[in-house]
């Protein structure tokens, strides 16, 4: 199907969010006693949640996995020691504008600043995306420098979430990578595919064929932290990706009163496996400020890790890892 169709279903889904905490505790059933922190909070990062998201948790339940990944918390302002506004040293590896080269071998585009859903745990929610390119002319050392160094091989599309450009961006950034003899892999981590789903479309799937038809190999890894976020959607999203001859991964993060607890990440495991899609990596939080009320001690993480390996093949248990700043490669927190 040719990908100049009206590209509109998910940016109409995306303008239909919810931006306003008020609007969230109404459209959930939830107290407005709740409002005057969740307000404050929104102020330091704001609100955002797309309506498929919204339709997936459970009214009245404050306590919904899916909720507490996106309602502004009191928590969110305090000062913790051993949290940072970089805490995975983003800044030190940003080698121009739009490129971070923390890893030999790969480099990382922060294609866009904007997401279609703000996690409240999210890692780089004190990222200056305003000082990174905005034209196509902007990215011109970008590529520059991509195509100058031969001992790169992959090239990962990140952000925000880079499947937020328009297919028209996002083609050119494709074929600018693509057009790279020594770039053999693209790689891009979104959130989409899980949050917003129909951004999966044809014209995308299209763009994603021409690449590999150019001799790259493209990978998506996605982001799921509960079974529940794999409705229906989402697995007609991911099915789409994959009979395109797209690898599909699945990244997670471990967090406090979410997915902490053993029967909760084998039923996401076992959901993935079933659908196709390789657990890939359960992350251990990364210490940004903000999120503490997230964290989960790592050796509860160790041990829901041993007995997740109980219940399931190998290949169905992701690789728990946490980020240190300055690390060469994700440093793994099991034998």
């Amino acid at each position: 199907m040719s990908s100049t169709l009206p590209e509109t279903t998910w940016q109409q889904s995306l303008a239909q969010s919810i931006r306003d905490p008020r609007e969230l505790l109404a459209r959930l059933d939830l107290s407005e006693t709740l409002l005057p922190a969740a307000e404050k909070s929104a102020l330091l990062f704001p609100l955002m949640v797309p309506p498929s998201f919204l339709a997936r948790m459970e009214p009245g339940n404050l306590q919904d996995p899916l909720l507490r990944q996106v309602l502004p918390h009191l928590n969110e302002q305090e000062q913790v020691p051993g949290f940072s506004l970089d805490a995975v040293g983003d800044l030190q590896v940003r080698t121009t504008p739009g490129l971070l080269q923390k890893y030999q071998g790969r480099a990382l585009l922060i294609a866009s600043g904007a997401c279609a859903i703000h996690c409240r745990y999210c890692f780089r929610r004190h990222y200056p995306y305003g000082q990174e390119p905005r034209t196509l002319a902007e990215w011109e050392s970008v590529w520059q420098t991509l195509e100058q160094d031969k001992s790169l091989h992959e090239v990962i599309l990140s952000g925000g979430d880079p499947l937020m450009l328009t297919d028209a961006r996002l083609r050119v950034f494709c074929e600018r990578i693509a057009a790279i003899p020594h770039v053999k892999r693209l790689r891009i981590h979104s959130r989409l595919p899980v949050v917003l789903p129909d951004r999966i479309h044809p014209g995308l799937i299209e763009i994603l064929e021409q690449v590999k038809s150019a001799g790259t190999t493209v990978w998506m890894v996605i982001h799921a932290n509960h079974p529940r976020e794999i409705s229906g959607d989402v697995e007609q999203a991911s099915q789409q990706l994959m009979q395109s001859g797209i690898p599909v991964l699945n990244q997670a993060v471990l967090l406090k009163g979410i997915n902490d607890d053993v029967d909760t990440l084998e039923a996401l495991c076992e959901k993935l496996i079933n659908l196709g899609v390789m657990p890939y990596y359960l992350h251990q939080l990364d210490r940004v400020s903000g999120v503490a009320h997230f964290e989960v001690p790592e050796e509860q993480g160790r041990a829901l890790i041993r007995e997740l390996r109980t219940r399931m093949p190998g290949y169905a248990i992701p690789q728990y890892v946490r980020e240190i700043s300055g690390e060469p490669h994700k440093t793994p927190l099991t034998d």
